[in-house]
């Protein structure tokens, strides 16, 4: 069972990521075809319900053309 710190983050990761994704105006079926991810991982990584694995996030990453620290900064100055 995750904690609720660890809920918070995989929520606010993915909803970071479905942000980025979204400004460049991918749908998840793209992002699942350039990455070679699953759309159901991808899906499932946005709704905070997967742990992304940290190689994945540096293919996301990759994929989508940003930095890593992009998809990171979901975080801001909390804690």
């Amino acid at each position: 069972m995750r904690s609720e710190e660890d809920e918070k983050l995989c929520k606010g990761f993915g909803k970071n990521l479905a942000a980025v994704r979204n400004q460049l105006h991918w749908s998840q079926e793209r992002l699942a075809l350039e990455s070679g991810l699953a759309r159901s991982y991808i899906s499932d990584v946005e709704r905070g319900i997967r742990n992304v694995a940290l190689v994945n996030i540096f293919r996301l990453a990759d994929t989508l053309g940003v930095d890593v620290v992009t998809l990171m900064a979901f975080r801001g100055n909390s804690k």
